[in-house]
């Protein structure tokens, strides 16, 4: 078994100077904090003497990343909106097309319409006057008794037919 030194040593002590410098902690923080100083002191010295940070670059960079971005983005956002505006154009054009077009047929519509009332008109006028010919006509025969003008041919041909006996015979 081992034995554990007592933290304070007597004087005289088979124990080594080394491992009393182990009984001081203060002076080791001490001297670690120290070092740590002087070696932040030595970066930043560093730093300000070169003239460039590492934090600096990246935010720099990062920065530029940013703005590359922001202009792609900005760049496709023209080229979609140019893209809309043709697109829109021509679907302009069409609906400027289609109006013309719409007024064509409206005219023409308008055009048979005229010309439909037109014919009808004319054909009104002659069914009117067709039906005023029936009915002069009508009027006609029954002012003319259809007998008296039997008998006047009957007259006629008898007569022509007495003539013709007389002449041979």
């Amino acid at each position: 078994m081992t034995e554990v030194a007592p933290r304070y040593f007597p004087s005289g002590s088979p124990v080594s100077s080394t491992s009393r410098f182990g009984g001081q902690p203060f002076i080791i923080g001490a001297a670690a904090l120290l070092a740590i100083v002087i070696g932040i002191g030595a970066i930043a010295a560093w730093r300000a003497y070169t003239g460039s940070s590492p934090e600096l670059d990246r935010v720099i960079v990062s920065r530029q990343l940013q703005a590359a971005r922001a202009t792609q983005t900005s760049d496709q956002l023209v080229e979609k909106t140019r893209g809309l505006e043709a697109t829109q154009q021509e679907s302009i054009d069409q609906l400027q097309v289609t109006q013309d077009q719409l007024q064509t047929v409206r005219r023409q519509m308008a055009f048979q319409q005229a010309e439909t009332k037109r014919l009808a008109e004319q054909i009104t006028a002659l069914t009117e006057s067709v039906e005023g010919l029936r009915q002069t006509f009508a009027s006609a025969r029954s002012e003319d008794p259809s007998p008296s003008v039997r008998k006047y041919s009957r007259k006629k041909v008898y007569r022509s037919a007495q003539r013709k006996r007389a002449s041979r015979g």
